[in-house]
């Protein structure tokens, strides 16, 4: 594999920046750094029909969405994409990923809430899986006010975003299949906590996330140790991952959470029997999709993950 050119300025940009690692930080100040480089990284938001922000009923209160109707949709009821932000479930927020969802929505023909969760450390696990659930529950029962299909729902996410849509699934398997989900956009997703694939020791350091990085994240998000075994947290330690829908899992080839994320959709093919498409876009780092303003790759793979989207739903 070669490092795309682009990826590689921003791990020299990152470099001569000086940045402090993400666990020297605080909380406060890894989301100041984190904010710092979105603004700087980000394209300006796309025309879209609409934006607009409502808050959605959850078990800890009310969570903040954002949706997104892409160009001349009219008043059509339109399939929906809830999508969860990544940032290690410590950072994130919903103006980092405005250009990214309008994008998507516009590649795709879909609606696109965008869900606020909960962070931690001030909301441990499993809050942000609470929010997550109660979400995208909240889309499939407020449908018509939003104007978007019930019966047209899917989940996506990057990293710990991607993370948490899995999880979703999961969940309203276990529900019964309440909501409906029709599929599932997982984009670097996390799916296993235990950190010992040979990407994340290949990767571990000079790749913008880093295992030390990673190890901080799960301690902010985590009560103890022995959470990282629970499925809501490593979706591959579930005991099966039969009736689960459809999927796009997208990797990154300079990611250390690569293999786990190829693993999961191998695992998914061949447990849910249902058709799993992987792309390992293989010169990447791990984090590159919000930042159409220095990866030129960037809105070229938004593009591919709404065409997908648009044919699944």
């Amino acid at each position: 594999m070669t490092l795309d050119p682009d990826a590689a300025n921003v791990l020299e940009m990152v470099r001569k920046a000086g940045r402090p690692p993400y666990e020297s930080m605080t909380p406060p100040e890894a989301r100041d750094a984190y904010r710092a480089v979105r603004d700087v990284a980000a394209l300006p938001t796309p025309p879209i029909d609409l934006i607009k922000d409502f808050a959605a009923d959850g078990p800890h209160g009310p969570i903040p969405v954002r949706l997104y109707r892409p160009k001349n949709a009219g008043h059509t009821a339109l399939p929906v994409l809830v999508f969860f932000h990544g940032g290690g479930w410590v950072l994130g927020y919903l103006d980092a990923l405005d250009a990214t969802c309008a994008q998507l929505a516009n590649a795709s023909g879909c609606a696109v809430v965008s869900v606020d969760y909960r962070l931690a450390p001030e909301n441990k696990f499993p809050k942000a899986v609470d929010d997550a659930y109660a979400s995208t529950a909240w889309v499939a029962v407020n449908a018509k006010t939003l104007g978007i299909d019930p019966t047209r729902i899917a989940v996506g996410g990057d990293s710990a975003g991607g993370n948490l849509a899995a999880v979703v699934c999961l969940m309203a398997r276990q529900a019964g299949g309440k909501p409906s989900i029709k599929y599932q956009l997982l984009i670097y997703p996390v799916t296993d906590a235990a950190m010992d694939t040979p990407s994340f020791r290949r990767f571990a350091q000079g790749y913008l996330l880093t295992s030390p990085a990673m190890a901080w994240f799960y301690r902010q998000y985590l009560n103890t140790p022995d959470e990282r075994r629970d499925w809501r947290c490593s979706p591959m330690r579930a005991a099966s991952l039969a009736n689960l829908p459809p999927a796009f899992v997208m990797t990154a080839g300079f990611d250390p959470l690569r293999d786990e994320g190829e693993e999961y959709a191998a695992r998914l093919a061949r447990e849910a029997h249902v058709p799993v498409t992987l792309w390992r876009h293989a010169g990447q780092i791990h984090g590159f999709l919000p930042m159409g303003k220095l990866i030129a790759a960037a809105s070229p793979t938004i593009e591919k993950l709404g065409a997908a989207l648009k044919a699944a739903l």
